[in-house]
């Protein structure tokens, strides 16, 4: 592996415990790649030093927004209010952020983690518009035609954060390596997100 992109804004997912096992996730790709990056496994942390393990202030630090946004067209990273609104100042809404929080897991299991951490809501909230569908194709089904996966939200994200398109690409290469590999050997990402629950 190269050496390791040098990130000023910290990441740190949040993975649900049914996503850590997935073949073609992405949160470990993430923290391989990134030197400022971590994953921290489970349903639930007190708050967000908890979390990241490290004093911490939730004023320095978003989250990637999971709710729908009116901000079609916009930049690929919207700042948004709790209502899910572009704010009128988006250089204020990016301003001093020092760290980034992506959940990561199926739809599902990403509004679960949301649910379950009560102080994510005091984070700053950002919405990743792509540019384009995700790398994934039709090796993991994902349930609406903008999703995208966390490593390419991520990528999004950092490419504007750190006003380097350079970030982005080199988060994506392993990424398409793992995706190359799977269509390869036939393997497609399982079908858990589709099971019925009684």
């Amino acid at each position: 592996m190269s050496e390791k992109v040098d990130n000023k804004v910290s990441i740190l997912i949040l993975q649900h415990p049914q996503e850590q096992d997935r073949v073609l996730g992405t949160a470990r790709l993430i923290a391989a790649t990134l030197a400022n990056a971590k994953v921290v496994v489970g349903l639930s942390w007190r708050n967000l030093a908890h979390a990241v393990k490290e004093p911490a202030e939730a004023k320095d630090w978003g989250v990637l927004y999971l709710g729908s946004t009116h901000a079609k067209g916009q930049a690929p990273l919207v700042a948004v209010d709790r209502k899910g609104e572009p704010l009128a100042d988006q250089a204020a809404g990016l301003a001093g952020l020092k760290g980034l929080i992506a959940l990561d897991g199926n739809w599902a299991q990403a509004k679960a983690l949301w649910w379950r951490n009560p102080w994510l809501t005091k984070l700053r909230r950002f919405v990743v518009v792509p540019d384009g569908p995700s790398l994934y194709g039709d090796l993991r089904r994902e349930a609406r035609p903008d999703a995208v996966s966390t490593l390419e939200a991520v990528a999004l994200a950092l490419q504007v954060l750190e006003g380097d398109a350079a970030v982005r690409e080199r988060l994506l290469v392993p990424f398409r390596e793992l995706l190359a590999k799977a269509r390869a050997a036939g393997v497609r990402d399982s079908k858990r997100d589709r099971r019925s629950r009684r």
